[in-house]
């Protein structure tokens, strides 16, 4: 079967209008109802064996765990995130107990999932998502100290975008999506 043609007319508007935005609206609150529904999103997201291996730290401007989470950002994302209405620190949950004991081996494929509904939900409530690892991951798990088994993977940043949607930003070709992972085809 061939990919259909290369263009997002016959996509979800909510799929391909979606973007990550580079400056948030700092004047754009997240409320607690939105949280809520958002959270919401990403527990009804699928898991292997409906294990739901993700957690998640949330923190708005004004409240302590925001001020907490600033100082790990790294320069490069400090300079959009700040603004955003909220910051998400997302976890997994890779082992129980001892560290030689897998929870689940999908663990992180299963936290993609969640975040992945949390954006297609903030999206249909016209706030937008940046997802991020640009922070210091080792100084960042020092001081939120997950309990046993669990470890930060990213960051999204959620709010109201201050830019246009840039739907002319570059996308790979569907058919590189079918076609790169085989080293055996040139």
């Amino acid at each position: 079967m061939r990919p259909a043609a290369e263009s997002p007319d016959s996509l979800h508007p909510l799929l391909a209008d979606r973007f990550s935005p580079s400056r948030f609206d700092p004047s754009a609150a997240v409320d607690d109802r939105t949280l809520g529904l958002l959270l919401e999103a990403a527990r009804w997201a699928p898991s292997a064996g409906n294990s739901q291996p993700w957690g998640f730290l949330t923190a708005r401007p004004g409240e302590p765990d925001h001020a907490r989470l600033l100082p790990h950002l790294a320069p490069s994302s400090a300079r959009w995130a700040t603004d955003a209405g909220l910051l998400v620190v997302t976890l997994t949950r890779r082992y129980v107990g001892e560290p030689d004991v897998q929870y689940s081996e999908f663990a992180d494929y299963d936290l993609g999932q969640a975040v992945a509904h949390m954006t297609v939900q903030a999206q249909a409530m016209g706030l937008a998502a940046h997802q991020f690892r640009a922070f210091d991951l080792d100084a960042l798990t020092k001081d939120l100290d997950p309990a046993p088994g669990w470890a930060i993977v990213s960051m999204i940043a959620l709010g109201r975008a201050a830019e246009p949607p840039a739907h002319l930003r570059e996308r790979r070709p569907v058919a590189d999506l079918l076609a790169a992972p085989w080293a055996s085809q040139e």
